[in-house]
């Protein structure tokens, strides 16, 4: 009976076990992704009270289901509905069918029965063999498989890859398929990868793949803004992507911390508005392409990221120092910058700018005159984070140009009116040359009016009629250049001096082949300098009037070698003050004094004085006819003429003559009708005296070699050292010389100066044969 009562329980428990199985899970859905080789394998689950769900799932290929994968699955939540698995083939999806079953397990003791078997079927070729992967981008330096599918009844024979065969793998009915290991990119301009395969028939069909590198984890992640209303963000993108690359890829930005869209990128930058009312932005870059994803994130405060973008304005030119402006774009909310501006050749200045109020400005200081230069900005709004430098601009400074003013002061037979002749000199700096001057504009103010005159460029002289009063003048020199600095220099004419104090009047020694050595008396007087004035032909007529100005506290000037020997200098000097300039003294005297005669034995010099712009001439002068004759017993034979084609040229030199002659010259202007009336005067040459003593010395050094040839005795040696021997007491002396002989003539209108020879006795000579120099 107890042997039976437990039979009976083993059976009740046999029984309460078999009943209590899991029951058979349902694949709900299986997917296919192909270009992944993937499978979704989707099921219902029910947790019924079990604390944890175990899945095993099993992976067949082929139509014989062969296992090639199996896995247990823990599902640890407690939510009951549907589950998805996703499971990768390392063979393409489209080679053979690829089945999935699953099945639960209950402490490794108790399992459910399989579900029935769920299955994706492989292609199916028809008439041509289909192969796979096709057209598709792989990852660079990982492994893949590549099957051939032939038509039904036919096998696959040879597999190559980028011309290199394989060993073949077989996986279902006639398909083949191989395994590339460490796939690497070729270097060609197509990056493609060739898949042929020839099947039992001998036909081969060929198909391209193509191998890339996935997406590259963006670097340096950073956002900045020129002028708040924009953002731009750049980064690293890493390894670039060829020309002709497939492998296409999707860059978007995502503001994390507001609900503007994805914005779509290039491959290292991207720009969007900016969120109103947002400082603190929350960005990541997402990089996308069939190979995989990466991100990068990124936060910044848009306040802190401001690199203004600066635009230049104008330049405006000076002569030591230029001021150049720019203009900050976008509205930006701080109104004070901080900008740097560059001068190059030069150093870097530093200043705070208010951009709220209109363009920045910096003066660029100190410059150098007709200097080329080249200048760049750039402004920052914290300090740290500067914007781009603008592209350097180029200017050149102006020329520094100054000006030496002076008058002449006529005083007219109207006491109440005065002819002041305004002069003035330009100095340009640099190799800017004076043709860079417009021209000058006078201005001048007497008694409470005002007058102004123009004069080109070429003209440095005005003549004005003025009053007896004082009188201020101006002259500004206008450049033809974009410069628009002034050049003006000032000078005021005295009221006229009724009677007072009479200039010192002084003749010093002559100057030096250097130059003069002027010094005056210093006065008290005097608050602005000295000024030295002259002529350049001395005191002839006309007069080129030369002046140099002496500083305050000065009163010796030292003027170089540009003066004539044998001219008289008349210098006079004035002392300035506030009033003008008044004469203190003059000075004359001579650089070199010479004789009033210059010849030889054969030539005269002629000089004369001739003003060629006196009007009171009946016509034009184009030169002077100078006549030689020769001066016989009282009677004159004409020899030649000399043209002087010249009307500037005042001296000839005539030379052929004979020594010890009285010669005749006359001097005639000529004008286009014929010479007009003659100045003459009457010349006689000098004596040669080197050729008369030749002729002494030559029979008697003949006589001299004679004897010591002929008479070898040392008594006639004697002799002739008694005949060489001066007497006692006696000094031989070369002739006397008489005195110079002055012969002035002045005929108008022309005055002529010859230079004389001196006399000395007079020795015949044979008569020189004329030669007529014209």
């Amino acid at each position: 009976h107890a042997l039976s009562t437990l039979m009976i329980f083993c059976l009740i428990r046999l029984h309460r076990v078999s009943v209590w199985q899991p029951p058979r899970p349902s694949i709900s859905h299986l997917q296919a992704i192909s270009d992944r080789q993937t499978l979704m394998v989707s099921w219902l689950v029910n947790h019924s009270g079990l604390v944890g769900d175990v899945y095993e799932i099993q992976i067949g290929r082929a139509e014989n289901h062969t296992i090639i994968y199996s896995r247990n699955v823990s599902l640890l939540s407690l939510d009951s509905g549907e589950y998805t698995w996703t499971w990768t083939s390392d063979l393409p999806l489209e080679c053979v069918d690829h089945s999935v079953r699953i099945r639960r397990l209950y402490n490794q003791s108790a399992s459910s029965p399989w579900s029935s078997w769920r299955t994706n079927e492989g292609v199916q070729a028809e008439a041509k063999t289909q192969m796979f992967p096709s057209q598709r981008v792989l990852i660079e330096g990982t492994s893949a498989m590549f099957c051939c599918v032939p038509p039904r009844g036919l096998d696959i024979t040879n597999i190559t890859f980028d011309n290199e065969q394989h060993t073949l793998i077989s996986v279902g009915a006639g398909v083949k398929a191989i395994t590339v290991v460490n796939l690497t990119i070729p270097n060609r301009p197509i990056k493609g990868l060739t898949l042929s395969c020839r099947d039992s028939t001998g036909e081969k069909s060929r198909i391209w793949n193509y191998v890339s590198f996935p997406p590259q984890k963006p670097k340096d992640l950073s956002c900045v803004t020129t002028d708040m209303t924009a953002v731009y963000c750049t980064w690293d993108s890493g390894r670039e992507q060829h020309l002709h690359e497939l492998n296409k890829q999707t860059i978007t930005l995502h503001i994390e911390n507001s609900d503007r869209a994805p914005i779509n990128c290039k491959p290292s930058s991207c720009i969007f508005p900016a969120v109103q009312q947002l400082e603190e932005y929350n960005i990541r870059v997402v990089v996308k392409d069939p190979l995989g994803e990466e991100t990068e994130s990124h936060s910044f405060n848009i306040s802190d990221r401001v690199r203004p973008v600066v635009e230049w304005d104008r330049v405006s030119l000076g002569v030591m120092d230029t001021t150049v402006s720019w203009i900050v774009q976008g509205k930006l909310t701080r109104p004070n910058l901080l900008c740097q501006v560059t001068t190059d050749p030069g150093s870097t200045t530093e200043l705070s700018c208010n951009s709220v109020r209109g363009p920045c400005t910096a003066k660029l200081e100190p410059l150098l005159p007709s200097t080329r230069y080249f200048t760049r900005v750039r402004c920052s709004v914290n300090g740290r984070l500067w914007g781009e430098w603008t592209q350097p601009i180029p200017f050149t400074t102006c020329p520094l140009v100054t000006l030496d003013v002076w008058r002449k002061i006529k005083e007219q037979s109207d006491s109440n009116s005065r002819q002041v002749s305004l002069l003035w000199t330009p100095h340009v700096s640099g190799s800017a040359a004076t043709a860079n001057i417009q021209g000058y504009l006078v201005q001048w103010s007497q008694d409470g009016q005002n007058w102004t005159e123009w004069k080109d460029g070429g003209q440095t002289q005005a003549e004005v009629s003025i009053g007896p009063g004082l009188c201020d003048f101006s002259v500004q020199a206008v450049l033809r250049t974009s410069c628009t600095v002034t050049f003006t220099a000032h000078i005021t004419i005295p009221q006229t001096e009724d009677g007072g104090i009479r200039p010192v009047e002084k003749r010093f020694s002559s100057g030096t082949a250097s130059g003069f050595n002027l010094s005056w008396e210093g006065q008290d007087s005097t608050t602005c300098g000295y000024t030295v004035e002259w002529c350049i032909l001395g005191n002839a007529v006309p007069c080129t009037l030369r002046w140099m100005k002496v500083p305050e506290g000065s009163n010796t000037l030292f003027l170089p070698a540009n003066f004539k020997a044998g001219c008289r200098y008349t210098f006079s000097i004035y002392g300035c003050t506030e009033n003008g300039h008044r004469l203190l003294e003059t000075q004359t005297g001579y650089s070199q004094e010479l004789s009033e005669f210059q010849s030889t034995s054969s030539s005269v010099t002629l000089e004369w004085r001739y003003d060629v712009d006196d009007p009171a001439h009946p016509a034009f002068t184009t030169g002077y006819l100078v006549t030689v004759q020769e001066v016989t017993s009282g009677t004159q034979l004409d020899l030649f003429n000399v043209t002087v084609a010249e009307s500037q040229r005042k001296s000839v030199t005539i030379d052929g003559l004979q020594q010890n002659q009285e010669y005749a010259f006359s001097v005639s202007a000529l004008t286009k009708e014929g010479p007009g009336q003659p100045a003459s005067i009457t010349v006689r040459t000098g004596t040669n005296y080197s050729a008369h003593l030749a002729k002494i010395l030559t029979p008697i050094l003949l006589v001299l070699c004679c004897t010591i040839l002929l008479c070898p005795q040392r008594k006639t040696l004697k002799w002739l050292k008694g005949i060489f021997v001066y007497p006692a007491g006696m000094n031989i002396k070369i002739p006397e010389l008489d005195s110079f002989l002055h012969q002035l003539y002045m005929v108008m209108p022309l005055n002529i100066y010859i230079f004389c020879p001196q006399r000395f006795k007079k020795v015949p000579l044979k008569k020189l044969p004329w030669q007529n120099p014209s």
